[in-house]
């Protein structure tokens, strides 16, 4: 499958992100006025009404049905996007004119809408895309759409070739349609086989006495070999016939594959077929099966059972019809013992040694998480070819030169930590037709932008202490579109540098967040953008020119609360991490001066590796609600971006390298501190909460830190990293069977002999992200310590991120209740 189409939507609009570049430059000065930690708190608005915690965790519908994936149409003078309503299967795909209202699409026109995803021919004026499993090809200087194919094998992929011509992904085959004749020829007849062994000569006595002997079984012989030879010659030599197929091995499977713009070579990844990332041992049960009936739902590998073989990378020239297996001695570092340290400190508390040696380490094909783009960058008009790879190890990541006539990597660039690499923040490509490519790279401690050209020394477009992301290269390769919070960590715009002088300019001036979409002419920008207090909409903004919301979606019942804006405040850090950000929520009537002193909560936000405190409105939508609530009732909460938090570059993202839940609880001991000398908080009267890494992080509060909270609750809580999935927890704590240290030193069933205070446990049986089962576990060893100070609440259709308002309803309840209960005098 072509990576540049991999995700093409099947059976939805797809969206295309289209490139281009605006002529008008603008230079606003931000407005902002940056926090601190003599920030002066002032009582937040009073309301008129009192919220209750049926209508916050309600179906969520009641706020409003958002719009959400919107991208442009192909000639930039609309919009398009999604509306779904809460828990159902179905979208609604709307269209509306920058100056005009939104319409819904009709089923039957769908496939007529401009799509999201989708591949250009090179003079960009047709558009392939996929839908149903179908390509489709627009005209864009008509606009007419013509259908390609029709048939109920769906299509995975597509690409424009060079001349013009289409190319096609059907699981591992790979056609090419002719635009000159309409002509489909297999390029690529790719199986999962040992390649035949054809006819062979006799090799034992008895063979070959009977071709010396017997005359017909000789003819045979010779027949086959005749046979075969014509066959060869036919292929080779007879232009009607297809290509010869590629046989991989049976013990592989295809992870990914691209094909050059001329159509001459496919690059392939394969790994080991006998790899399962689901566990071999292991189910999940679903006690509320629908026929009444237990369930056994098929489970992931936990981290300390799931051995990633790595990959391996070939080269098939489909002119020669030749395999080149790529060599990796070319990547600076590819047999480097990078986990020497960490080996010889396990070994060393097992009483051994540890003597280091080099060999070569496995690799895989990198994918940003947070943006999507292919590892695989082809030229888009020469076979150069560009690979992101990283190590199965998660030290290092390599933009790779691939020679393609001798199968060698060389290494381009290499960004090596001795943490974790970034699984976000790896965004790259080539700059339209030029000999230059961009990438993103926190070499400097911070994701930053640089320009580069094969075998020469990159420079830094970029450069501050602040988080680039979202790159969107323009027309004529004059500027490079980005997003980046520049002013305040908790702030976003988009700006632009130009490629040729490195000169940045800020093109937005929004104080939220945001995510932008430049138009295909390049002259506005289509805006998702929020505050502390609004959820999402859409806006428009003309480069240069003023901001116009596009949508209204949000509810007017919402809209008309007087929610407040959490203070966006910085904690001083008594640990050596400088400032921690937060938001703080302040009850109604607040005085600073008050005689008596407010209870307090701090939210723990999940992920790990997100940012919460920051001046959008949060992800965490009903917690932002029941916050406001609390603050009713007389709480301050505080929801801080712990360290390990995103937005605030490698050193705050790599802090809790092998020592997860340790920094953390560190800057809950100062928000605590915080909140006593600013806000007038009883440190004695402080609890908190989280989900999924909040519940770990609630945990590790509890156990390691008995005095700080007075009671804390952790929903679907992660209770032993072993127990987590690989992807995640090996970047930070590496593996088990290599670093027991920072197991035994990260997770909370190891402390839980530490818990003093009333703790309650929340997690969903059908959670297969975090299993109920580490819930479980941790129960059997609260109960066998002997500790009565806590509670547990299941849900027994409740997956990771809760599903039922009921459900949502219960756990806030008992939160609340268990804050009423222990935190109020």
């Amino acid at each position: 499958m072509n990576l540049l189409t991999r995700n093409l939507a099947l059976g939805t609009l797809s969206v295309a992100i289209l490139s281009a570049c605006a002529s008008a430059p603008i230079t606003p000065k931000p407005q902002l006025q940056t926090t601190s930690s003599a920030v002066e708190l002032t009582a937040p608005p009073k309301v008129g009404q009192q919220l209750t915690m049926k209508q916050i965790m309600a179906n969520p519908d009641w706020m409003g049905i958002l719009a959400k994936q919107a991208y442009w149409s192909d000639d930039s003078s609309s919009v398009y996007f999604v509306r779904q309503a809460y828990g159902s299967p179905l979208k609604d795909y709307y269209q509306q004119a920058v100056n005009g209202t939104a319409k819904k699409l009709n089923i039957a026109d769908y496939h007529l809408a401009d799509q999201r995803d989708g591949v250009f021919n090179i003079e960009n004026t047709k558009k392939a895309y996929l839908y149903q499993g179908n390509i489709f090809v627009k005209n864009l200087e008509t606009g007419n759409v013509e259908q390609v194919t029709k048939q109920n094998r769906r299509i995975s992929g597509v690409r424009y070739l060079s001349n013009g011509d289409l190319a096609y992904w059907q699981g591992n085959q790979i056609f090419r349609i002719h635009a000159n004749s309409g002509l489909i020829e297999q390029l690529a007849d790719i199986k999962m086989e040992n390649a035949p062994k054809g006819v062979q000569q006799p090799s034992t006595y008895l063979a070959k006495q009977q071709q010396r002997l017997i005359k017909y079984v000789a003819k045979q012989h010779k027949d086959a070999v005749l046979k075969e030879q014509f066959n060869d010659q036919l292929a080779k030599q007879d232009p009607t016939v297809a290509s010869k197929a590629w046989y991989l091995g049976k013990n592989n499977r295809v992870v990914e594959s691209s094909l050059s713009p001329d159509g001459r070579y496919l690059f392939v990844a394969v790994v080991d077929k006998n790899y399962k990332w689901r566990s071999e041992h292991d189910i999940m049960p679903n006690y509320i099966g629908k026929d009444g009936y237990v369930d056994a739902v098929p489970a992931r590998a936990r981290v300390a059972e799931d051995k990633y073989p790595g990959q391996d990378f070939m080269v098939l020239d489909l002119k020669t019809h030749q395999k080149r297996a790529i060599t990796i001695e070319g990547l600076t570092g590819y047999n480097q013992d990078v986990l020497a340290k960490v080996k010889a400190e396990n070994a060393k508390k097992e009483g051994k040694a540890y003597d280091s040696e080099k060999t070569p380490r496995k690799l895989q094909l990198m994918v940003d998480w947070g943006w999507s783009q292919s590892p695989i960058q082809w030229h888009p008009s020469e076979d150069k070819l560009l690979v992101m790879i990283e190590a199965v190890d998660n030290k290092d990541r390599w933009i790779a030169n691939v020679d393609l006539k001798n199968g060698r990597f060389s290494t381009e660039d290499r960004l090596h930590d001795d943490a974790w690499i970034n699984y976000t923040h790896n965004q790259y490509g080539w700059i339209d037709d030029s000999d230059q490519y961009y990438f993103l790279s926190e070499k400097s401690g911070y994701s930053q932008l640089y320009l580069k050209q094969i075998g020469k020394p990159a420079k830094a477009l970029t450069k501050g202490k602040y988080v680039v992301s979202e790159v969107t290269v323009g027309p004529r390769s004059q500027y490079l579109y980005y997003k980046a919070n520049k002013t305040h960590p908790g702030m976003y715009n988009v700006y632009r540098v130009n490629i040729a002088s490195g000169k940045s300019e800020q093109l937005t001036n929004w104080k939220g967040v945001l995510d932008y979409r430049l138009s295909p002419d390049g002259e506005s920008l289509l805006l998702t953008a929020s505050t502390r207090t609004r959820p999402n909409e859409l806006y428009v903004q003309k480069i240069g020119g003023e901001l116009k919301q596009l949508t209204n979606y949000t509810s007017k019942a919402f809209a008309d609360y007087q929610w407040q804006a959490p203070e966006v405040v910085a904690v001083p850090s008594t640990h050596g991490a400088g400032e921690v950000y937060a938001r703080v929520y302040l009850p109604q009537g607040f005085d600073k001066n008050n005689a008596d002193k407010y209870p307090a909560v701090i939210f723990n936000h999940g992920a790990g590796y997100l940012q919460n405190a920051h001046y959008g409105f949060s992800g965490y939508f009903r917690e932002y609600m029941f916050h406001n609530l609390l603050a009713q009732q007389g709480y301050v909460v505080m929801d801080m971006d712990y360290r390990g938090s995103k937005g605030y570059g490698r050193d705050w993202r790599t802090a809790i390298y092998r020592n997860m839940g340790h920094p953390e609880v560190e800057d809950l001991e100062d928000g605590v501190k915080w909140m006593a000398k600013n806000a007038n908080v009883d440190a004695k009267r402080v609890g908190t909460y989280g989900g999924s890494y909040g519940g770990f992080l609630t945990f590790m509060a509890l156990f390691t830190e008995p005095d700080l909270f007075q009671a804390g609750a952790a929903l679907r809580p992660v209770t032993d990293w072993a127990h987590y999935n690989a992807p995640y927890t090996s970047n930070i704590l590496n593996t088990p069977d290599v670093d027991p240290i920072a197991y035994e030193r990260s997770s909370p069933i190891e402390h839980a002999e530490g818990l003093k205070k009333p703790l309650l446990i929340m997690a969903g049986v059908l959670d297969d992200n975090v299993f109920f089962q580490d819930s479980v576990r941790l129960v059997q060893r609260l109960i066998e310590l002997e500790k009565p100070m806590f509670e547990t609440a299941i849900y027994p259709v409740e997956p990771h991120g809760f599903k039922q308002p009921s459900s949502w309803l219960d756990e806030y309840n008992r939160i609340y209740k268990l804050f009423e209960q222990n935190l109020k005098k």
